[in-house]
């Protein structure tokens, strides 16, 4: 009896070695599969021009050639960093001097390098009288946000020309309209100037006959400082920086890719609907911006941009800008500093 139960329990045991056997090359197969599966993350985008590089990254293939399956979420503008705190996406691209007072509050995201410079714009009428940037002073200025890029943008040149900007003592009056209603209010004389992105600013200066009194794009020390950056949240950053990294090198690609295809860029975001207005116009204002990504571009434009905020007062006192930017920056792996 008791070698019957020998015999019976070896043969259990041989017979469970045997299962593990045949399963456990399945189960390295299956291992393998999913670590070569593609990462899949949503990236958010609104339809503005300088957001080509998140289309050109998801049409001309680059974040498949990074490893990630990228679903594209359309946003209403200014809702990213909504989307973002609420875990609707995961990667978005944003104007840098948007991003420094939300992060100054807790904004959960880490900015993984800079795409390009040069999108705000100052425009005025012909016959306005303003020809620098100190006639300003006492004058009314429409912006389409008091948070949005082109008021930073305007409140700091306004700042380096002596305006005072500040909440409590300014010599100018920042005043909300829609894109759509900038160009209309300053012809009747409702605001003096305009701030705005392009390229609605390209756009009214164009078609309104709108002189541009400031461009970031082209007048130093903004033209060498970039303006809009990547970012991912800050739970992909430190759960998955690998997928957070495929996303950084895939928008770097796209934006060198852009800056030596304006035109064909411009082309593919009106054909696919991305962004609306005519292709040529729009390639002529994207031939404007410098598609040259950076991490180091962008993590010293916005160490300049942070420092003069704070002068003017968006950001608070107690603020300590060199740790705001410390934190706001993701180290990635393999991530260059810059593709040309």
């Amino acid at each position: 009896m008791q070698t019957i139960k020998r015999t019976v329990r070896a043969a259990v045991v041989a017979a469970a070695l045997a299962a593990l056997a045949l399963v456990a090359p399945r189960a390295a197969t299956l291992s393998a599969q999913e670590a070569a599966a593609p990462r899949v993350i949503r990236a958010g985008y609104t339809g503005s021009l300088c957001e080509g590089p998140i289309h050109i990254a998801h049409e001309r293939g680059f974040f498949k050639e990074e490893g990630l399956d990228v679903e594209l979420v359309k946003l209403e503008p200014g809702a990213n960093f909504e989307a973002i705190a609420a875990g609707q996406i995961d990667a978005s691209f944003g104007l840098l001097a948007t991003l420094i007072q939300p992060l100054s509050n807790g904004l959960p995201i880490k900015i993984t390098t800079g795409l390009h410079t040069g999108c705000d714009k100052v425009l005025v009428k012909p016959d306005s009288g303003i020809r620098t940037a100190a006639d300003l002073r006492g004058k009314r200025i429409g912006v389409p946000s008091l948070t949005s890029s082109p008021i930073m943008f305007t409140r700091r040149a306004l700042a380096a020309a002596g305006v005072k900007v500040g909440d409590k003592d300014s010599e100018v009056e920042f005043l909300v309209f829609t894109n759509a209603e900038l160009p209309l209010a300053l012809q009747r004389g409702a605001i003096d100037a305009i701030g705005a992105n392009d390229p609605v600013a390209s756009l009214a200066a164009s078609s309104d006959g709108l002189t541009i009194l400031l461009d970031s794009a082209r007048d130093k020390p903004f033209s060498d400082q970039y303006c809009c950056a990547a970012y991912v949240s800050a739970r992909l950053a430190a759960s998955d920086p690998e997928a957070a990294a495929r996303y950084t090198r895939a928008m770097q690609k796209a934006a060198a890719w852009i800056q030596k295809n304006p035109d064909e860029t411009a082309r593919l975001q009106v054909d696919r609907k991305y962004v609306a207005g005519q292709a040529d116009f729009n390639a002529s204002v994207l031939k404007t911006f410098r598609y040259i990504p950076s991490v180091s571009g962008a993590y010293n434009a916005f160490g300049v941009t942070a420092g003069e905020l704070k002068q003017i007062g968006v950001l608070g006192e107690k603020v300590d800008v060199e740790a705001l930017r410390a934190g706001a920056f993701a180290q990635l792996p393999d991530v260059p500093d810059t593709i040309e």
